[in-house]
């Protein structure tokens, strides 16, 4: 019994100790890795050498390795009625360049859409998306020889939509313009940087390039229809073109060289604050030059030498002119005759629809009659001579010979 109990009592040392050494490791062990990598393993194959962004080439396999699909795929897509003209002149150099790939398209203009479908020819189970992306950028207004460039590896497409992005319509046209730039410089600019392809039309932009380029695209349309201007974008960009140049700074961060645009709030305190500023000033140069021209109006600012008129002329919006007081009266305002009561008074009302369609007419030809003479003169203004130049009357002859006689008499 007293070897067994020895036994038993060693173990649980051992037992002890080892639950120590455990608790020691882990404890080690959670100091140095850090908690939301400690379910991390290493990748022994994973190297920096590896450039991820890669494409793998995928080259057709032989006559006798070729072995068709299970089941035909297909994408159908409608295309606005303007681009049928161009598509009909362009749709045999698309058939043609489909065919090299397996794939067969058809154009139903009755119904206005455009279809892809695989074949037993058929060897690349992607080229099927790619197609349809190439009859997506057809349908958006990409030109044909532009939208074949995406069947090939290295390039994708995004079409990204930008009608919902801005609710005023008046803004969206403005944001959007803002994206071409003046004589499409904007627009210039960011392909270069991107190195995509990059079209606004309508309510879509499409992209066509490397996946890194179109996600820079993307993020500088956002932010441009998010009332960011894209030329900020731009100039990060160029600084990061700049930057990737130098080995030096390949494993630094760049965040101290890129310019950090802050957008600020003014106050509605501050707003009034400046607003007041800028009224003073006019006020003051106005009452120092007579002859001094406002900027933001280009007009001349009126000045009177008596006082009483330079008071009424006031610097602050706030303090404005009051007006008179009106008297307190208990009895509320008449009422307004309606429409019905009107009519019972003219007499209108008892007569039949035909006559009242009538009445109307004659009102509206009354009307137009006098617009058109209020034009005709105006138009006419420009033409008449001024009095200077006007020939006198009989009687104005004479009312100056008066005058003139009065005159030397005095």
């Amino acid at each position: 019994m007293s070897a067994e109990a020895s036994s038993s009592g060693i173990s649980k040392k051992s037992k002890k100790d080892k639950s120590k050494v455990v608790e020691e490791t882990t404890t080690e062990e959670s100091k140095e890795i850090d908690k939301n990598k400690r379910h991390r393993k290493d990748k022994p194959w994973d190297t920096d050498d590896i450039n991820h962004w890669e494409i793998p080439k995928f080259t057709a396999p032989s006559a006798l390795e070729h072995k068709p699909f299970l089941e035909e795929s297909s994408f159908a897509l409608l295309f606005p009625k303007y681009r049928e003209p161009y598509l009909r002149s362009i749709w045999s150099n698309i058939t043609s360049e489909l065919d090299k790939l397996g794939l067969s398209c058809e154009l139903d203009l009755v119904q206005g859409q455009m279809t892809v479908k695989t074949t037993r020819k058929t060897w690349d189970p992607y080229i099927i998306l790619k197609g349809r992306d190439l009859l997506k950028l057809l349908a958006r207004g990409v030109n044909a020889p532009q939208a074949i460039k995406i069947l090939q590896d290295d390039i994708a497409c995004d079409i990204i939509k930008i009608g919902g992005l801005v609710r005023n319509k008046d803004r969206f046209v403005k944001r959007r313009q803002r994206l071409v730039g003046p004589n499409g410089s904007t627009l210039k600019a960011i392909e270069l940087l991107t190195e995509c392809y990059v079209l606004v039309q309508g309510n879509t932009v499409s992209a066509m390039g490397s996946f890194k380029g179109l996600k820079e695209v993307r993020r500088i349309i956002i932010d441009c229809m998010n009332n960011i201007h894209p030329i900020y974008r731009i100039k990060e960009l160029m600084i990061r073109r700049e930057l990737s140049k130098d080995p030096k700074l390949a494993n630094e961060s760049w965040d101290r060289f890129l310019p950090k645009f802050q957008k600020k709030h003014l106050s509605t305190s501050e707003k009034t604050a400046k607003k007041n500023l800028i009224l003073e000033k006019q006020f003051e140069n106005s009452l120092i030059n007579p002859n001094s021209i406002d900027i933001k109006t280009n007009q001349r600012i009126r000045t009177n030498e008596n006082e009483e008129e330079i008071k009424k002329i006031t610097p602050f919006p706030n303090k404005v002119n009051k007006k008179e007081k009106k008297i307190y009266t208990p009895f509320p305002p008449p009422q307004k005759p309606s429409k019905l009561d009107l009519e019972l008074k003219s007499g209108e009302y008892f007569l039949k629809n035909k006559e009242k369609d009538y009445l109307n007419k004659k009102k509206k030809l009354e009307k137009q009659f006098e617009n058109s003479n209020l034009k005709k003169s105006k138009r006419e203004e420009d033409f008449m001579l001024p009095n200077e130049f006007k020939e006198e009357n009989v009687k104005e002859r004479i009312k100056k010979r008066k005058r003139i006689t009065a005159e030397e008499l005095m």
